[in-house]
């Protein structure tokens, strides 16, 4: 049963989704956050449709098992293409990223001309241009990859003046069409966010896909009476595979590591998507017992 307390449960392709969590954190201070990076499969982008819904199924099954009350789907491939599946194997909210940040572009393009950077994939499927395109036709529309940014930011390289120069060379015809809005559509690019605000100059608003699906977050479970009222155990973040390199990004993210970061390698991952089809049976004495109270030492494994 979904109940106020339990906690979101957000989902990417690798670390990219750390902007959402960096978001949530700061609207919603009070709810736990349940994260999966599948670092192990990424990137999505290389993907066939189908099998980035069935990886979106397995991950959808493996939060289900911690009693998450919403799901958050931090990556702009599968936010494209596996919303509709992800919502036929779970019953809570179920948002987007691609969404939320299409509809706050809308809001800011005073002239009707809007540009979207991501990556190769995301460009490529036409799932921001199309969005927009259905909301208001009338829109002029381009867009432009990005595939080095990713690595920049995994690099940790955000200010280092050869990102400047890869911005200003991506950027470069964008800059030329006097655009209202330039929609960041992948979630690393918010770390990068200045670099990319000096490439296309202070006139072009900038919308992250990441504090946009955090803002909707915060609608949609106030509107369901799902805030939860107080904060009571630790974030879990897992990852597929190099848990320790995501666990170096999420301290240089957020200068901190007080959460519990454990590694999901594949038969973990496959066992406990299948908990939840044993709620109520006998197998298990108690409920597993997945997050840290606050207060105790961080769990890395």
């Amino acid at each position: 049963m979904i109940n106020a307390e339990n906690p979101i449960g957000i989902f990417d392709s690798g670390i990219g989704g750390l902007t959402v969590v960096q978001s949530l954190r700061k609207l919603l201070p009070d709810e736990t956050l349940c994260y999966f990076g599948d670092t192990a499969r990424v990137p999505y982008g290389t993907k066939s449709a189908e099998t980035i819904k069935r990886y979106s199924v397995e991950i959808t099954r493996f939060l289900k098992s911690h009693n998450v009350k919403m799901i958050v789907v931090a990556c702009n491939t599968a936010s494209a293409v596996a919303l509709p599946v992800i919502r036929a194997h779970f019953d809570g909210p179920v948002l987007g990223v691609v969404e939320p940040g299409a509809r706050a572009a809308l809001r800011h393009a005073k002239r009707g001309r809007i540009g979207v950077i991501g990556t190769q994939s995301t460009v490529q499927s036409g799932a921001y241009q199309n969005h927009l395109l259905d909301l208001n036709p009338s829109l002029f529309m381009i867009a432009r990859a990005c595939p080095l940014f990713v690595s920049l930011v995994e690099e940790g390289w955000e200010n280092d003046p050869i990102t400047l120069q890869v911005a200003q060379h991506y950027l470069a015809d964008l800059t030329r069409e006097n655009l209202d809005v330039l929609i960041m559509g992948c979630t690393h690019y918010p770390l990068i966010s200045h670099v990319i605000q000096q490439a296309v100059g202070e006139q072009v608003q900038l919308v992250s896909s990441a504090e946009e699906a955090a803002k909707e977050t915060l609608q949609i479970l106030s509107q369901s009476n799902l805030l939860a009222p107080q904060k009571r155990v630790k974030d879990l973040f897992y990852a597929s595979d190099n848990i320790q390199g995501f666990q170096n990004l999420y301290e240089r993210i957020f200068k901190n590591r007080d959460a519990s970061f454990v590694e999901a390698h594949s038969e973990f991952f496959n066992l406990v998507q299948e908990i939840y089809r044993f709620r109520g049976t006998k197998l298990f004495a108690e409920p597993a017992a997945w997050f840290e109270s606050i207060g105790s030492a961080a769990r890395s494994t």
